[in-house]
């Protein structure tokens, strides 16, 4: 039997500035998103498109989630496979590019996490469960372009100092 898991969010303009959408610079837009239980996001388009740079937009929140996505997923084949992670952060960046007709679309994300795990016979293992992340992720498996990483894994110091490992995946 499949699970199924819902998301409601709550999206609501509040960039009417009076004339509400008479032309296109005569609105703003902002937004705030909202869940149940959970503090609101205030949103806004990019700045390149007349939004806020002070507020999340549409493209910082995907990137964010998949970003978000990998490392829950990481952390869990991590524990799974019995390599201890004792701290992990990631760099993502999103890249997209526009359309002649208005549109556009995200061509990439670049994920860079860097990992710390707590022995060095850990770390080569440390790296290939970034590949597993990836095929587990949910938003990863959900959008059409590439989702690359590019993980930098570092043993906890120890006697003969620390050990990294890089990998770059498509």
């Amino acid at each position: 039997m499949t699970r199924r898991h819902t998301y409601q969010v709550s999206v609501a303009w509040t960039g009417n500035r009076g004339p509400g959408t008479s032309g296109y610079r005569a609105y703003g837009r902002d937004h705030d998103v909202r869940a149940a239980g959970l503090p609101l996001i205030a949103g806004s388009a990019d700045r390149a498109f007349h939004g806020d740079r002070d507020r999340w937009n549409p493209e910082l929140e995907l990137t964010a989630a998949l970003s978000q996505c990998h490392m829950l997923a990481y952390l869990h084949v991590c524990a799974d496979a019995g390599v201890v992670v004792t701290d992990y952060s990631d760099d993502a960046r999103g890249t997209m590019a526009e359309t002649s007709d208005g549109g556009g679309h995200f061509v990439e994300v670049v994920l860079r996490p860097r990992v710390t795990v707590s022995a060095e016979s850990m770390v080569d293992a440390a790296m290939r469960l970034h590949e597993d992340a990836g095929v587990r992720c949910f938003i990863a498996s959900s959008v059409s372009f590439p989702v690359r990483h590019e993980p930098v894994v570092t043993a906890e110091a120890s006697r003969t100092g620390p050990y990294t490992a890089r990998h770059r995946s498509g």
